[in-house]
């Protein structure tokens, strides 16, 4: 059992002892230390807090105790309900409230849960932001409000259905040319809250949805992580019914894969590619994705006179240098759309808008479409950590063997050589070594993450 406190937030497994797992005193605390710290930053009468969760079983327990814990600090809560992490996002701004907390563990299986924390953009905390909060949660300074001062809390469970009507208003996203199509698609909501957003927004945008797990239950029928290897049900699912292609989304909608016709991925790597291409042959400029992402993004921008340039991984690093580079387009490999004409958070359901509209445009095949991109291969794969493992020392030996090659450290240890690469860095959700590869075939993406497991464990002793 765990519990990973890290400058995006705190994140850990239901149940167990206190400051080991995710309790219902750490929710608590942590909360706290976040309304504690906002309180410092506003310095204003009345303050307001969006918070909202995905569909895990657990959700509704630490919904409460977060969404009470501000209401003690005198905070006014905003309760989404059943959400999604980017309508959280977009419903700070609109709410004009000082911040969000989205309940939600990501890909994380249905043990897990976490607070990830927003300020009053509906943007994640920066790093120095979410050190202060880890500070004040463990100075245990927080002073709580007298009883004329509590906050309220409001339920508005309309949210869904405002975010998209706002994904619908984008001027990409061409409605018409979906309507006319007559799309026919799977979506795999893996029983979490893509199971209400995604055919809502379909049902929209005139495609017929066919549901595949899409009763927030909250337990997740595989291994949420949307890869090849855990969608076994959506490829029969999408031959069965002739679809046209497959949708699959993680438990918080943050993350976006797709499936030809023929049941095979179209590799969740690719769906920023695709939505980069569309938006750049519109409004050409330039793009951004993490160190861990394709080198297909950078040649899709190049294609369209645009640069490309990566950040460490992680999504605030991302957003940084969007906003640096004004890009037009950005995202994480792992099927993170950021579109910042809607807002700078990672978002599903405007990556499936973007993703119809260039196949309607094309009036190709999913599978035709994929072969017109680049091709590259990924092996994503990982070492479990035990006490004691020096990380750290692993990645300055491994930069040190490897100092006549391309080094990037900004995040681990990424490697590139003349037609492959090899990202090595400690996982910021899980206690793991990320080992990412690249390369020409899938043969050699898997062969260069064997050998760098083999030569992390020699030097771990392990």
């Amino acid at each position: 059992m765990t519990l990973i406190k890290s400058i995006s937030g705190i994140r850990g497994t239901i149940g167990g002892r206190v400051d080991d797992n995710l309790t219902p005193i750490d929710a608590v605390k942590f909360a706290a230390a976040y309304g504690t710290w906002l309180k410092q930053q506003r310095q204003k009468d009345n303050y307001i807090v969006v918070v909202g969760r995905d569909a895990r079983i657990s959700g509704e327990m630490i919904q409460n105790l977060v969404m009470n814990t501000l209401v003690g600090l005198g905070i006014h809560v905003i309760d989404l309900g059943l959400s999604t992490t980017p309508t959280v996002e977009i419903a700070v701004p609109l709410e004009q409230a000082d911040g969000g907390i989205i309940l939600t563990a990501s890909h994380n299986p249905k043990e897990w849960n976490a607070l990830k924390l927003l300020n009053a953009k509906g943007e994640f905390l920066n790093g120095a932001e979410g050190q202060k909060i880890l500070e004040i949660a463990e100075s245990n300074t927080m002073n709580f409000a007298e009883v004329d001062d509590l906050g309220k809390i409001t339920i508005n469970d309309a949210y869904i259905d405002i975010h998209i009507d706002e994904v619908l208003d984008l001027e990409l996203v061409n409605v018409n040319a979906i309507k006319d199509a007559n799309f026919k698609v799977v979506v795999d909501g893996v029983n979490s809250t893509g199971g209400i957003a995604i055919p809502l927004l379909l049902e929209r945008l005139g495609v017929e949805p066919v549901k595949l797990y899409c009763d927030p239950t909250g337990h997740f029928p595989h291994n949420p992580e949307p890869l090849k290897e855990h969608l076994g049900d959506l490829a029969k699912a999408v031959v069965k019914e002739h679809a046209d292609f497959g949708i699959v989304v993680d438990p918080d909608v943050d993350r976006l894969a797709f499936m030809d016709e023929t049941g095979e991925m179209f590799g969740e790597e690719y769906t920023l590619v695709a939505c980069a291409d569309y938006v750049l042959s519109k409004t050409p400029g330039n793009t951004v994705s993490n160190m861990s992402s394709t080198r297909a993004l950078r040649d899709v921008t190049e294609k369209h006179g645009g640069t490309y340039e990566a950040s460490a991984v992680g999504e605030v690093n991302v957003v940084t240098l969007m906003k640096k580079n004004n890009v037009v387009i950005g995202g994480e490999g792992n099927g993170g759309i950021i579109y910042p004409n809607s807002h700078y958070g990672r978002d599903a359901l405007v990556g499936v808008a973007l993703f119809l509209s260039l196949l309607a445009e094309k009036k190709m095949k999913v599978s035709e479409l994929r072969a017109s991109y680049p091709n590259y291969f990924m092996s994503k794969k990982k070492i479990q950590l035990t006490p004691g493992l020096d990380v750290d020392g692993i990645l300055s030996t491994m930069e040190s063997n490897y100092s006549k090659e391309k080094l990037t450290t900004i995040d681990g240890v990424k490697i590139d050589f003349a037609d492959s690469w090899v990202h090595l860095r400690k996982s910021n959700t899980e206690p793991i070594i990320r080992i990412y590869t690249e390369a020409p075939s899938q043969n050699a993406a898997d062969t260069l993450a064997d050998r760098f497991i083999a030569e992390i464990k020699t030097i771990a002793n392990i």
